[in-house]
């Protein structure tokens, strides 16, 4: 029953400017761990970093016995139905790389019958390019930026190794990428 219902939300990476936010639909009965593939395939971010999802004070994410505490609960058992239930707000969060620390808000916008042809995930709007990863988190990406437009700021070298002299903060993000990306994984 869920897979006939989608969410519609949108993800804001927080604490970046300019803004970066994608606004996409998903089924309802999605696995946590597959919305994270998802949310790794709107924002184009390569899928290297742990990650993890709290609703309320619940986080999800793929468990390590390694760490040895109890860390989050496992994202491959719980739906997005499931861990939208308990919640009072319409909003939860993503955190993406521990040590850049990438949060992003994300809105639930409101919830639907799925379109009998419809194919999910879908992307209905993008808008900004994510920072590349390993770039320093939302406050060393600023700096990097700061360093970069100013070639006699003392870090400049430095940023311009690692963003590159074509580096655009203001591009728009490769939505045909993305939407490929997406169909692949509606496809499974």
């Amino acid at each position: 029953m869920s897979n006939a219902f989608i969410v519609r939300m949108t993800i804001t990476l927080d604490d970046v400017t300019p803004a970066v936010s994608r606004v996409i639909e998903v089924p309802l009965g999605i696995r946590l761990d597959r919305l994270h593939s998802v949310f790794q395939a709107a924002l184009a971010w390569t899928d290297s970093h742990l990650w993890e999802l709290t609703f309320g004070r619940t986080g999800f994410g793929i468990p390590d016995p390694e760490y040895g505490f109890g860390g989050p609960l496992d994202a491959r058992k719980t739906t997005l139905g499931q861990a939208l239930e308990g919640m009072r707000g319409k909003t939860f969060r993503y955190l993406y790389d521990f040590g850049d620390a990438w949060e992003h808000s994300v809105k639930i916008q409101g919830i639907a019958p799925a379109e009998p042809q419809g194919s999910y995930p879908r992307l209905l709007a993008a808008t900004g390019m994510r920072p590349p990863e390993d770039s320093g988190g939302p406050w060393g990406y600023a700096e990097m930026l700061e360093a970069l437009a100013d070639p006699t700021h003392e870090y400049h070298e430095e940023a311009l190794e690692a963003l590159g002299d074509d580096h655009d903060p203001d591009a728009q993000p490769d939505v045909d990428l993305i939407h490929n990306r997406l169909a692949v994984l509606a496809k499974k």
